[in-house]
């Protein structure tokens, strides 16, 4: 009777295990042998019930069911944000506009608007050149020249420029994915913008794989698995402290073999050693080129650390091919004029800004729209 019970029991736990190894299964799939890396998406039976559930509600019985989010379209982004953003920057383009406007342009009114432009990080020899053809075409051309907001606007939008080509190569060629890799000291918002990024082009109807190859922070791999899971697209990583160009290529074959249109690739951003970080950057762009081009690379900048921040830009510069700066935190009183710095400094241009903290407060820049904002 013993061994029959020993029977029983034993059929029971393997019964058990099995039914488990199955469930999880939908959950994790392995990478290529080798690599270590995972590739974490929701099960094909859980998207199904998501589907289900956000067609017909009453069909799952009451039981609450975890549905992917559903992003918010660029066209509705950028109203919005461009409502936050005059609301925020204004005060930078309310004081020259107040200086300007004084029935006197005296020395001292010309230096209180150098202050202005220096104190909002314009840098100074875009502030010279500003306040050189603001001087010619006010004093000099007097009442010619038009009101002083209107030539102020001009001349801010000159700076800016907004010529510079602002579109995100996104897109690869010959069946291959667009490679986009994000690049950034560790603080700066690098994470949380990948995972932005991935919700507006899911909002566009592209397919994304994201890449956490920023293996040296646990909770970075996690947040950018939780913006997958939010938005339904894959994550692949690897275990801790592995190598960084791995998960970057195990993320491109994957979005190779099934056709994905972009990979979206999270980097670690740590200075303190910069030969080790331009060996580390390096290596992972030169393996993932192995099987397609990278297509763009993003430089993630918090417009709230000034001149630091245009230090570690040319840091990264020096290592990469930066192609496009993300502005984050720019909601900080009067520091829009990091925007013409960072231009001026690394002659790329700014392609994104950040506003705030919600899922979607990320937007494509746009310089006439950043400059009405200024001047509220």
């Amino acid at each position: 009777m013993g061994d029959w019970l020993y029977l029983i029991i034993g059929i029971v736990v393997l019964g058990g295990a099995l039914v488990a190894g199955l469930l999880t299964s939908g959950r994790r799939r392995r990478g290529a042998p080798g690599t270590g890396t995972d590739v974490i998406a929701p099960a094909p039976a859980e998207r199904a019930a998501e589907a289900a559930a956000e067609a017909e509600p009453e069909a799952t019985g009451g039981a609450p069911t975890t549905t992917l989010e559903r992003p918010e379209g660029t066209a509705s982004r950028l109203v919005r944000l461009r409502q936050r953003l005059a609301g925020s920057q204004g005060g930078l383009g309310r004081g020259l506009l107040a200086l300007l406007s004084r029935d006197r342009l005296d020395e001292d009114t010309w230096e209180a608007i150098e202050d202005t432009l220096l104190t909002a990080d314009v840098g100074v020899a875009p502030t010279t050149e500003l306040v050189t053809n603001l001087r010619n075409r006010l004093r000099v051309d007097g009442k010619e020249a038009g009101d002083p907001r209107s030539v102020l606007r001009d001349e801010l939008l000159r700076l800016v420029d907004p010529d510079m080509d602002r579109r995100l190569q996104v897109s690869g060629a010959d069946g291959k994915p667009g490679v986009v890799l994000v690049v950034g000291v560790n603080g700066t918002g690098k994470t949380t913008t990948v995972g932005k990024l991935a919700r507006i082009l899911v909002a566009e109807d592209r397919s994304v794989v994201l890449g956490a190859a920023d293996t040296f922070r646990a909770a970075a791999v996690d947040q950018l698995a939780t913006w997958g899971e939010r938005v339904g697209v894959e994550v692949v990583r690897g275990p801790e402290g592995s190598d960084p160009a791995s998960v970057a290529f195990q993320a491109v074959q994957e979005a190779t073999e099934r056709g994905i249109d972009t990979v979206l690739v999270d980097t670690a951003g740590r200075l303190q050693n910069k030969a080790g970080l331009m060996d580390e950057l390096g290596k992972v762009k030169r393996v993932i080129e192995k099987q397609a081009p990278v297509t763009e690379v993003l430089l993630v900048l918090d417009a709230t650390t000034g001149q630091n921040g245009l230090v570690q830009a040319r840091v990264f510069a020096e290592i990469v091919d930066v192609t496009g700066i993300v502005l984050t935190k720019l909601d900080g009183s009067a520091k829009g004029g990091i925007v013409v710095a960072v231009q001026r400094q690394l002659g790329v241009p700014v392609k994104l800004v950040g506003l705030g903290e919600g899922p979607d407060d990320l937007a494509p820049f746009d310089a006439g729209a950043f400059v009405d904002a200024l001047l509220g």
